[in-house]
């Protein structure tokens, strides 16, 4: 099923495939807090543990070490090469995350942003 869910064109439920489905896992596993899924209670990136830290280099380098391993632990589709944790330079209070992977299946290579909320 596609995440965000929604209904396609032909008002069925729409699924993704592919790279896209990838793309989507990624988001869900990072947007999800541990103990959130009740039959897999250590799944997940638990990013909101950092809502309330300060915007600093320490704290960009857990959220980018989070990532690191919480993608290698559930999205076996790909390799990550690198993770880049930066200030959100129009909110002070988000850091912006940049994933750079490779797709086991295809080598392609392919990046995804995702906005991390935090604290001045």
């Amino acid at each position: 099923m596609s995440f965000p869910p929604r209904v396609g064109q032909d008002g069925r439920i729409a699924w993704s495939e592919g790279e896209t489905n990838i793309r989507e896992s990624i988001r869900v596993i990072l947007l999800t807090e541990e103990k959130e899924r009740i039959r897999l209670p250590n799944f997940g990136g638990g990013l909101q543990r950092f809502l309330f830290e300060p915007n600093t280099v320490v704290t960009q380098s857990q959220i980018q070490d989070r990532i690191t391993k919480a993608l290698q632990l559930w999205e076996p589709r790909i390799l990550v090469n690198q993770v880049d944790v930066q200030p959100d330079p129009s909110d002070s209070q988000a850091a912006i995350a940049t994933i750079a992977y490779k797709l086991v299946a295809t080598q392609v290579q392919q990046t995804v942003t995702l906005s991390v909320q935090l604290a001045t």
